[in-house]
């Protein structure tokens, strides 16, 4: 048998909808892959939410969508900002022998991240230290790389076209591209285009048939499947949201998870919450003091956020306060230890049996007992969400692979 070509995408599917479904067919296209494997989130997400629905009705859906293999990133790596939550993806796809990897983008082309990667690179002394000097200022440190970069680039005329990492699906192409280089150059990289309505639009595209996960997400929470949401997800989709919501009397939000994390903020007090992962020295008194005095989850953000702390890097340590996630723990686990098979096709199958052996991490097909600190992690965030959205805790133990036919 011929050794199988795999491409590589890193993912979330909150929910899943046709601008996946287009990202999935394309990446197979152009790469002229045998198998494609999704690194996937778990039941908590790069912006610091609750996922919309579990991760293994996810897994589902990426395989009746393209997808042949999805491993989890841990939790430890999907909850963490843009670099490191690409450096735990590429790792593990470079552990899976994947031979390139496929991103979207509003850029729709390698070209400007190369240069992009390859500018920051000739100028990270000065780069760095324009961050710094803003971050000082006052402003939060996401727009302090922008602002840092955009003086860099408009200097730079020689460099070529760069990428507009004013973009969100640009800004984790770009760390993609980072990653790959330190961790395996000589994974090919391939990008395309993003259709139709922008990541933050609330809008349906009538043309294209797309619609964001954002807009798919708080349409359903206020009007259900409308027609709008319909025409922009696949049959699937809107079945597993109908029995996700069905089974679970609604949806992962964290207005919903606020019950619960109200009182660990104030049990644990601002003494505690100092030792929070990603938490910085002072925030966590006005975490404290917002949980002490808020009545829902939107006037407690309301309370907490300021220019320095932008709505997601908050959301991401409220994460790390409801799943346990200490500095310590963080720090740690700096590199992925396992390659988490939730779900397979039959060409799925095949690949993994041709390379299990040659992985470059151990595969792990269920979650038995272990002390394995980041898969206790992981297994700690999948038992926390159950809770929140009405399950039974342990389906990590209870649940197989997904098979696809």
């Amino acid at each position: 048998m011929s050794v199988m070509k795999a491409a590589g995408v890193v993912v979330e599917y909150n929910p899943l909808h046709n601008g996946h479904v287009h990202h999935l067919k394309e990446t197979r296209r152009l790469t002229g892959a045998d198998v494609v494997i999704a690194v996937m989130s778990g039941n908590f997400l790069q912006r610091g939410e609750p996922a919309f629905i579990d991760k293994w009705m996810r897994t589902e859906l990426a395989l009746c969508s393209g997808a042949d293999i999805v491993f989890e990133l841990p939790y430890r790596f999907a909850v963490a900002q843009a670099s490191e939550f690409a450096e735990g993806a590429i790792g593990i796809l470079a552990a899976a022998r994947c031979g390139m990897f496929c991103f979207g983008s509003e850029d729709g082309s390698v070209e400007p991240f190369r240069n992009t990667l390859r500018l920051l690179q000739e100028e990270e002394s000065g780069y760095d230290a324009e961050v710094r000097r803003i971050v000082k200022t006052g402003i939060s440190y996401p727009a302090a790389l922008s602002r840092a970069y955009r003086s860099i680039a408009d200097v730079s005329a020689d460099a070529g076209p760069l990428a507009d990492l004013t973009k969100p699906n640009n800004i984790l192409g770009f760390h993609y591209m980072k990653a790959a280089s330190s961790i395996t150059p000589e994974m090919a990289a391939f990008t395309i285009e993003r259709t139709g309505t922008g990541y933050h639009e609330l809008g349906a595209d009538p043309d294209s048939g797309i619609m964001s996960a954002t807009a798919i997400r708080k349409a359903v929470m206020a009007e259900g499947l409308t027609s709008d949401v319909l025409h922009a997800i696949p049959d699937h989709t809107a079945d597993a949201l109908e029995r996700f919501r069905k089974a679970h009397g609604g949806f992962g939000g964290w207005d919903r998870f606020w019950p619960i994390l109200r009182p660990l903020i104030i049990r644990d007090g601002a003494s505690r919450l100092k030792e929070v992962a990603e938490m910085t020295e002072g925030l966590e008194y006005r975490i404290a003091r917002a949980a002490h005095e808020a009545s829902s989850y939107t006037e407690f953000m309301g309370a907490v956020k300021t220019k320095r702390y932008t709505w997601t890097r908050i959301q991401r340590i409220l994460t790390h306060i409801l799943c346990g996630m200490d500095k310590n723990e963080f720090s740690r686990l700096s590199h992925p230890r396992y390659l988490r098979l939730l779900g397979m096709t039959a060409a799925g199958r095949t690949y993994l049996n041709q390379n299990k052996d040659r992985f470059g991490l151990p595969l792990l097909s269920r979650a038995a007992s272990t002390d394995d600190p980041m898969l206790k992690a992981d297994i700690r965030a999948s038992d926390l969400y159950a809770i929140g959205t009405g399950d039974r805790p342990g389906k990590d133990f209870r649940t197989p692979p997904i098979i696809a036919d």
